[in-house]
């Protein structure tokens, strides 16, 4: 069917719905286990949260590029009283996602038609604990949401201790260093972890490259323990420096 800005296609595919746009993979919802998170680097993302917020304490969550929520919807489970907002440029496609997918309701999740561009400066200052950025268009980051002006927008958002996390796209490689270059030209180096495996980390072959950044640098505890938890995921990644010579 169409939404406002694309063809959108569901499949049932290993137990869930997958949600495509345009033929690329958007989100995959397991309807019985909201917990279950397919895609790789949403369970990087998960996995790097637990690391330094545990397990089940509420957060307050903006996730800018919404799709079918299925993060939204994971941390909704396993983390009660946490209040989220999607941030969803197609008007229809946030609309049929809540008629698709079981997703939870306001105040709980709400989900906001707009562009992530213009909507994270608006951000209250301080009101969030995780600013997750996984805004795509037609395979890419749009311009717009790389900049640095637009993370500095994203961590002035974030509460103290708050995580800024992105999806970024291992490949071209230079706009993928441009994003990283971005990213630490606004948080400190000591504050910025990558989550990949080697392969798309060194740009052997396109991957996601998972940024976990925050306010203050991370301690050696901190930073080992988000390593640790990645290496224990199905398909392990790891951690690097965000300005380690591999990722340029």
């Amino acid at each position: 069917m169409r939404t406002s800005a694309a063809t959108a296609e569901l499949q049932v595919r290993d137990g869930g719905i997958l949600l495509l746009l345009d033929g690329a993979e958007s989100s995959w919802i397991d309807l019985h286990d909201p917990t279950h998170l397919d895609f790789e680097y949403l369970q990087q993302m998960d996995a790097a949260v637990t690391a330094l917020r545990g397990e089940s304490g509420p957060v307050r969550a903006v996730h800018l590029g919404g799709a079918g929520c299925a993060l939204a919807r994971a941390w909704d489970a396993t983390r009660p009283g946490s209040t989220q907002l999607a941030v969803e440029i197609d008007a229809v496609l946030a609309q049929r996602v809540r008629e698709w997918f079981d997703l939870p309701r306001a105040p709980r999740l709400r989900i906001r038609v707009g562009d992530a561009a213009q909507v994270a400066p608006r951000l209250r200052p301080g009101a969030w604990d995780v600013v997750v950025r996984d805004v795509f268009d037609a395979g890419r980051v749009p311009g717009a949401c790389r900049t640095p002006e637009f993370v500095a927008a994203c961590r002035r958002a974030l509460g103290p201790g708050g995580l800024y996390l992105a999806n970024v796209v291992s490949a071209p490689r230079k706009i993928a260093a441009s994003e990283l270059a971005a990213v630490r030209g606004v948080f400190e180096v000591e504050a910025v972890l990558v989550v990949a495996d080697a392969a798309a980390a060194r740009g052997r072959r396109q991957g996601n490259l998972v940024v976990v950044a925050r306010d203050e640098p991370f301690t050696r505890t901190q930073a080992r323990a988000v390593d640790r938890a990645v290496r224990r995921l199905p398909l392990p990644a790891r951690t690097w420096r965000a300005d380690d010579p591999a990722l340029a």
